[in-house]
């Protein structure tokens, strides 16, 4: 396989305007490509085209490839906020005029994106673009309070008290079993925590 071999370059650019094979993978909404390229640990995730600067997060954001940007994401060291150099749009910009809701919600997932960047072209933000285009479900999502860091708590569970019944300031022992528990939804849905607790 060429991806194996230390002298094929996984990050060359074509001479038509500077794409990478990963680029030309997330384009064309080819996941299973995607993912083989991804287990190459010098990937540049952030590699944009010399034409518009689109980067392939801002591609599959932009083609409604939930997948695809689910992968990107759990890369961790990839920026959900890069712009589009001609027009300025970003990833969460690109998925919000396309009406893909899922694709949203992935991106608003992410602590550092940034939800508020306008185009360059207009000034238009996720929410405006949304509006305008009549994506009624994208405009929900984004019309939403979302807190600027994401609010976890840490409580003991036992056989007989849920979380939510637990004194405030409870002190975990090296016994207790340990949920994360998003409190930003309602508590509705459990996190595995992080790590330890310090």
């Amino acid at each position: 396989m060429l991806l194996e071999r230390d002298d094929i370059n996984p990050n060359a650019l074509d001479t038509y305007c500077g794409r990478t094979p990963l680029w030309l993978a997330a384009e064309s909404g080819h996941d299973r490509i995607v993912t083989l390229l991804l287990e190459r640990s010098n990937i540049n995730l952030d590699a944009a085209d010399t034409a518009y600067g689109r980067t392939p997060l801002w591609l599959a954001a932009g083609g409604g490839y939930q997948g695809m940007v689910r992968l990107l994401l759990e890369q961790g060291n990839i920026n959900p906020n890069a712009p589009g150099a001609k027009y300025g749009h970003t990833p969460l910009l690109m998925a919000a005029a396309g009406g893909h809701k899922e694709v949203v919600m992935l991106l608003l997932a992410r602590e550092d994106l940034n939800p508020h960047i306008p185009a360059l072209s207009g000034g238009e933000t996720a929410l405006d673009l949304a509006a305008s285009r009549g994506h009624a479900g994208v405009v929900q999502l984004l019309s939403k309070p979302r807190p600027s860091v994401p609010i976890l708590i840490v409580a003991e569970m036992t056989e007989n008290r849920r979380p939510d019944t637990l004194p405030h300031g409870n002190i975990l022992n090296s016994n207790s079993k340990k949920r994360t528990i998003d409190i930003s939804d309602g508590g509705n849905r459990r996190k595995k925590p992080r790590g330890p607790l310090t």
